[in-house]
């Protein structure tokens, strides 16, 4: 296809009906046409045949991190969820333009907690005297919207990977009585307990109910308060599944995300972020067996990638991440060949304001080592 005669971006209906092979040869073809101007990024729960076109793969913050080391790029397409374009969009070094193929490629944890609930969250808190003096530190996980990132960098407070998390834990407990943590309680809670801090000093804060669903003194009482919000996808595993695949297969490893129920962890070998569940996998001895507790995609690519291994699923249904998947091929190509034509599609902008509190939060985080 020769671009330079194009009249008009073509419209996404006019994919629907191409072969997969068809689709993968324009995808191709639109970056060669496009090259250095364009940037691809790929996250490691999309699926083989979008992330086969992407540039970099990897988890949110690592892919925002490698697109704002190629500021000659005018575009990045980020083949994720809506948190993650936003994050790109916060920090890219110049006037790039963040697309996302698809809108609504969103997250359903990052959709459990609204700046309005928090935010109210926080009032509460401040009226019984518990967030007085900084007293409680909000920590977001990155897995959320760039107006609650902004909410934290407004307040002396932090975003967290699930990489980073020991290391932000362990400084913010030594600057704050006590974290307040959302939207994800697992990642909290499993992180906490790694500090040595007691169950019954973690409350869990139901945005639906006065105080959380707590008692004044027990939210002064408590060292971490966990948002009422899980990964649809983590939050599918169960103890009887580590149970289970350690009766079918002897010598197993288990191997899970700390997005997964406490229980699950408790049962569990290991626990670490996406990153860490590659790089244990690829240092693992030939022969090893290991179950992952993670996203199917990840898993099923661990599994080519490592044929000398036994590698499955921890669970036996599948484990999608369904928003992620959102995102296919004809979304791509769409998104690529109307950046050809001169229309920028689906462009991902926070608010000045917003990107400049939230700024200060991702900034905290990248100073702690």
């Amino acid at each position: 296809m020769t671009y330079a005669v194009l009249e008009r971006a073509p419209a996404l209906e006019d994919y629907f009906g191409l072969s997969e092979r068809e689709l993968a040869e324009r995808i191709e073809s639109a970056r060669r046409s496009l090259g250095s101007r364009v940037v691809i990024l790929g996250h490691h729960y999309q699926r083989d045949d979008v992330v086969c076109h992407a540039d970099y793969t990897g988890d949110s913050f690592k892919l925002c991190r490698l697109a704002a080391a190629r500021p000659e790029a005018d575009y990045i397409v980020f083949c994720g969820v809506h948190f993650m374009a936003e994050s790109a969009d916060i920090l890219k070094p110049g006037d790039q333009k963040v697309v996302l193929p698809d809108l609504g490629a969103g997250c359903s944890m990052a959709d459990m907690a609204t700046a309005e609930q928090v935010e109210d969250a926080w009032d509460q808190l401040r009226e019984i005297g518990a967030a007085g003096d900084f007293k409680v530190m909000p920590i977001t996980y990155m897995n959320s919207s760039a107006a609650i990132k902004a909410f934290c960098g407004r307040n002396n407070g932090v975003v967290c990977t699930s990489s980073n998390a020991v290391p932000l834990f362990d400084k913010s407990l030594k600057e704050a009585d006590k974290l307040f943590f959302f939207p994800d309680q697992h990642l909290g809670r499993n992180t906490g307990v790694k500090f040595r801090i007691p169950l019954d000093e973690m409350v869990v804060w139901d945005p639906s109910q006065e105080l959380g669903g707590n008692t004044a003194e027990g939210l002064r009482r408590a060292r971490l308060i966990l948002w009422k919000g899980h990964c649809s996808v983590h939050g599918r595993f169960r103890p009887w599944h580590v149970e289970q695949v350690r009766r079918q297969m002897p010598g197993v490893r288990v191997l899970v995300h700390p997005e997964c129920e406490r229980g699950v962890v408790e049962l569990s070998d290991l626990n670490g972020s996406t990153e860490f569940i590659i790089k244990t996998i690829g240092q693992a001895p030939a022969g090893s067996k290991w179950a992952i507790g993670t996203e199917v995609n990840l898993v099923n690519r661990l599994v080519k990638q490592h044929p000398d291994k036994e590698i499955r699923l921890l669970a036996p249904d599948l484990c999608m991440c369904a928003t992620m998947y959102r995102i296919a091929p004809q979304n791509l190509a769409w998104a690529l060949e109307s950046l050809v034509a001169g229309e920028v599609v689906n462009q991902i902008t926070v608010p000045e304001e917003t990107a400049r509190h939230a700024r200060v939060a991702l900034d905290r985080m990248l100073a702690i080592k």
